[in-house]
């Protein structure tokens, strides 16, 4: 899947059930370089918010950006459950992108 360019919504974790963090993008694969390195100051640095655990491509960035808003105001149990309707182990699905498995 090429993600080039493309608008997406992202939800990344400390680790399964553990800190969550949304977040909104169009060069997906550079964010997640970013999270992972500790090359963003803040909440996911701080907090050690790396794994990539849900993603949704959109055709906009104003659909993304819509997106990411409404999944911000969710309770962590919808959170949780959209996370566990496509990736029920918790996955780091930036492995399959080519990033090396968390230590």
């Amino acid at each position: 899947m090429n993600l080039e360019g493309c608008p997406t919504v992202y939800l990344l974790a400390s680790r399964r059930n553990g800190t969550l963090y949304v977040g909104v993008t169009s060069d997906l694969m550079g964010r997640i370089h970013k999270h992972r390195e500790g090359l963003l100051p803040g909440f996911t640095r701080d907090y050690g918010v790396k794994r990539l655990v849900w993603f949704e491509p959109h055709a906009t960035m104003e659909d993304a950006i819509l997106r990411e808003k409404r999944i911000k105001k969710w309770n962590r149990a919808w959170k949780l459950e959209l996370i566990e309707k496509s990736n029920p182990d918790w996955n780091d699905l930036s492995e399959s992108f080519g990033f090396k498995p968390l230590g």
